[in-house]
């Protein structure tokens, strides 16, 4: 399926390449900013976070990439995914979805890493749950953990790469 995506040039694709590769939401990559990405960290402040909760997200070399290939191509704008002044709208990346292969939803994608990683990832759910932005654990649990993990989640997030890109040894 991503190699589908990666042969479409339109915006559309190239946002649901950054959603599939960074776990995130809809929202929090079609909001995305420029001053969000800080070297290999996209810092989405707390505002446009479900949780509201400042979230780190490490950008694999894959992610990377895709941000060198927009920033390239895009004139300067503000926001990472938009064309003119204008950024896309909610249903953009489902629209797209639905003409390329019927049945998957945007969020689905989330659903799907989330298993990859209990399954084949061999990373804690500590980990794959702080790479979704989810709150869980009790409030005495979350208030003693004061780590993001974000080392741990870093080399999750290249594992996923390797694994939707076909790179991946398995």
């Amino acid at each position: 399926f991503y190699a589908k995506l990666r042969a479409n040039s339109s915006l559309s694709a190239t946002a649901l390449r950054f959603l599939v590769l960074t776990a995130a939401r809809t929202g929090e990559v079609i909001g995305c900013r420029w001053s969000e990405i800080e070297n290999d960290t996209w810092v989405i402040p707390p505002e446009r976070m479900k949780s509201r909760r400042l979230h780190r997200v490490p950008l694999s070399s894959s992610a990377l990439g895709l941000l060198n290939e927009v920033q390239t191509a895009q004139e300067t704008n503000e926001l990472v995914f938009s064309s003119g002044r204008r950024g896309l709208s909610n249903m953009a990346m489902l629209q797209l979805l639905r003409r390329i292969e019927a049945g998957k939803t945007v969020h689905g994608f989330r659903s799907s890493f989330r298993i990859w990683a209990a399954e084949k990832s061999g990373c804690s759910s500590d980990a794959a749950e702080l790479a979704l932005a989810h709150v869980s654990g009790s409030v005495i649990e979350r208030t003693y953990m004061r780590s993001d993990l974000l080392d741990l989640r870093r080399e999750l997030m290249e594992a996923w790469a390797r694994f939707v890109t076909g790179q991946a040894s398995e």
